[in-house]
């Protein structure tokens, strides 16, 4: 009897389970059967899994805090193609799965019957659909799953939410009007939303807005996203994106603000809370208060829990120091931004360009360079035109450096040369005596951080732990971050020490005996007194051609600093240098002559002394003449020796294509006519003639130099003009 009624009780049991299963039949049994597997098991699984791929897109995501931040932390692709997949990551195998789990959802357990839903969750997994479409960045087939909902089932609880993710997927397929009109007409009924959909709407809204760049309308819709904290974490988003527009169109104190609430907030991630005070530093003004922004800066420096902050930090509270023109402070702080452990390479080429603004600033213009070398070394856009002026004020500097390093290498030859035998012996013999003990130094640290300590089994010890320093991955790996430290990331190739092969070419084409300057002291010799001395040049005609190329260089540097950079006083300290060496006389003439230009400028009395000695040493000179009368030179119309004429001579050389001719002419022209307001005449000829000769590239070198040293005449402003069409093209 009791076999009989549990036979009973179990085909009862397996006849309801038919019968609920089935989706066709509208009873309370079936509906509720089969919204509860919906909910419960299906869906549960598909969010569960939505929310997996949501935290890994999320975490991969990584903000870009030197531009303004997108408001939703979504990275579409460039080569996105609606309905194709775009990879295939963690993230997008969990969407996948979302995506499964709600087909399935609706395959299985939807209810239409007689053109009606009966199962209430159904609306859900078509939105759980259409999300994750959306993050798998297939917007098309995201879209017919939220037009479905709303076409459908215009009453379901999630409708609202529904439009907002259609709204935001017709942003994201650039239909902005029809994401506009769909959040318009939401926010028609805003008292009757919830405040998780106004939130929601309004962040929406501000993202199409942000399309569409109307900045008022940004700012209404991100404050009033940010009435509520449903989403604590989008909130100081939107805040932080609220300062920023703020201090884009210059409303300071109101950005001050929107930082400041962030900082405020509880409980969300900590980068916008660090963040939002290094942005508040960066609202530096008239009426901040310095010492307590640096004192600030200080304290977060300091705490350990801003150690990965620490190149923002620390370029930041720089930019303060400089504003307040304590420069050494400044660069220290540059320096330790640049150097800082896990520092970003693009906040390091924004320091290592402050860097090279105060060497540039100081007229150190060799550190200058190796500066700016290091911020193009700096994996980004290189054709932004932050960048495009960064290379143009580098390529300035190339002549100078080059200069610089002659100027250098040949004092310290020439010095040398200049010296008895016993003084050189003793020059070098501290030289290898201080060689000795820097490699020394070199070994102990080596030993001390377990370098040292090879034994005969070294080489028979574990690849990855053994004591010898090529298989000690750790030391290796130290070793790699101190040349990178020093010398930055550098190609497999000669000459790797210099990022400007250009350097090289001039110096291999110079009429200095490679031996004597680049030549290096064989390793086997390095300690050997003899090999020093042996490569002291000796004869009269290598002595004589080191010396005629330092006295080049330091002409050609007094040109430099005075015409090119406005640096009279180096100017001054290179020429007045080069008298001393007692150059050939074709460089004393014109030498006095810029240094009476300059002392005139400077009201300095030697000015006086140049003057003089012209006049009386020099007075059939075309430079006596400009002294005594500059007016002279500046003959009637009808004399074919006047600038004008002699301009109009070479202008019609350009047109009839004798380029090198024009150039040779200009050159001259440009030194006899140096104090006349005819000078950036001739200056653009000649660069428009260089062009036709020598092409594109040199042509725009030669314009940079006419637009930077006469910006202010119709020429430099033509010149300007000129480069900006050529970076057009």
């Amino acid at each position: 009897m009791k076999k009989t009624l549990s036979t009973y009780i179990i085909l009862s049991i397996v006849v309801i389970l038919i019968t609920a299963c089935s989706v066709s039949k509208d009873a309370a049994l079936n509906r509720g059967f089969h919204s509860v597997t919906t909910k419960y098991n299906v869906l549960y699984n598909g969010n569960v899994a939505f929310e997996k791929g949501l935290k890994e897109l999320n975490d991969a995501y990584k903000d870009d805090y030197w531009q303004r931040l997108p408001i939703e932390p979504l990275k579409v692709s460039e080569l996105a193609i609606p309905g194709v997949q775009v990879s295939s990551d963690d993230s997008n195998a969990s969407f996948e799965k979302a995506e499964e789990k709600a087909v399935i959802a609706v395959q299985k357990h939807s209810m239409n019957i007689k053109g009606k839903e009966r199962n209430k969750q159904i609306d859900n997994a078509y939105l759980l659909l259409g999300k994750a479409r959306y993050y798998s960045q297939r917007f098309v087939p995201a879209l017919e799953a939220f037009n479905y909902v709303i076409q459908n089932y215009p009453t379901a609880d999630l409708i609202h939410e529904t439009k907002i993710w259609k709204a935001k997927t017709e942003l994201r397929l650039q239909n902005e009007n029809q994401a506009l009109q769909t959040l318009q007409l939401l926010l028609k009924k805003e008292e009757f939303l919830d405040k998780n959909i106004r939130e929601k709407a309004h962040t929406a809204m501000a993202m199409v807005y942000s399309e569409m760049d109307s900045t008022s309308k940004i700012i209404h819709h991100l404050k009033q996203a940010t009435l509520t904290d449903v989403d604590r974490e989008q909130k100081a988003r939107n805040l932080f994106i609220l300062g920023q527009v703020y201090r884009d169109i210059n409303e300071i104190d109101s950005s001050q603000i929107a930082f400041q609430e962030v900082i405020d907030l509880k409980k969300i991630p900590y980068k916008y809370t660090i963040h939002s005070e290094i942005e508040k530093a960066k609202n530096l003004s008239e009426n901040t208060n310095t010492e307590e922004l640096i004192e600030r800066l200080d304290r977060l420096i300091a705490d350990r829990y801003d150690r990965p902050y620490l190149d923002e930090l620390h370029y930041q509270a720089g930019l303060v120091h400089k504003k307040l023109g304590r420069i050494d402070a400044s660069e220290e702080h540059f320096k330790k931004s640049v150097h800082a452990k896990g520092a970003k390479q693009f906040q390091q080429g924004l320091s290592y360009e402050q860097l090279g603004n105060l060497s540039f600033d100081r007229a150190d213009f060799v550190d200058a360079g190796a500066y700016y070398d290091s911020v193009f070394r700096v994996p980004q856009n290189k054709n932004t035109k932050r960048i495009r002026k960064l290379e143009r004020k580098r390529k300035n500097l190339e002549e100078v450096i080059y200069q610089e390093g002659i100027a250098k290498v040949t004092d310290s030859i020439l010095r040398i040369a200049g010296m008895n035998k016993v003084d050189q012996e003793t020059f070098f013999q501290n030289y290898i005596d201080a060689l000795k003990a820097q490699e020394e130094k070199e070994q102990q640290e080596i030993v001390n951080t377990g370098f040292g300590g090879v034994s005969s089994t070294s080489f028979d010890q574990n690849p990855g732990n053994g004591k010898w320093y090529f298989y000690n991955t750790q030391v290796l790996g130290f070793g790699i971050q101190e040349f990178q430290r020093i010398w930055g990331n550098r190609p497999l190739e000669d000459n790797w020490r210099l990022s400007d092969k250009n350097i090289i070419s001039k110096i291999s084409s110079s009429k200095i005996v490679s031996s004597e300057i680049n030549g290096q002291i064989d390793d086997s010799k390095k300690y050997d007194l003899a090999a020093y001395i042996d490569r002291i040049p000796s004869e009269k005609s290598k002595i004589d051609s080191i010396s005629t190329m330092r006295n080049e260089a330091y002409y050609q540097l007094g040109l430099i600093y005075k015409e090119q950079f406005n640096e009279n006083k180096i100017a001054t300290e290179r020429f007045e240098k080069l008298l001393t060496f007692s150059p050939s006389e074709k460089y004393i003439l014109p030498t006095k002559y810029h240094l009476y230009n300059i002392y005139s400028e400077l009201k300095d009395s030697k000015s006086e002394n140049y003057k003089n000695d012209i006049i009386s040493n020099y007075s059939d000179s075309k430079y006596a003449k400009l002294i005594q009368n500059p007016e002279e030179l500046i003959a009637l119309e009808n004399d074919e020796n006047s600038p004008e004429n002699i301009y109009k001579k070479l202008y019609y050389d350009f047109q009839e294509n004798k380029y090198q001719e024009v150039i040779a002419s200009a050159d001259n022209a440009i030194i006899k006519y140096e104090s006349l307001k005819i000078l950036p005449k001739f200056e653009l000829l000649r660069a428009y003639a260089i062009g036709k000769k020598e092409g594109v590239e040199a042509f725009k070198k030669a314009l940079e130099f006419v637009s930077l040293n006469y910006s202010t005449t119709e020429e430099g402003k033509k010149a300007k003009e000129v480069i900006e069409t050529i970076d057009g093209l």
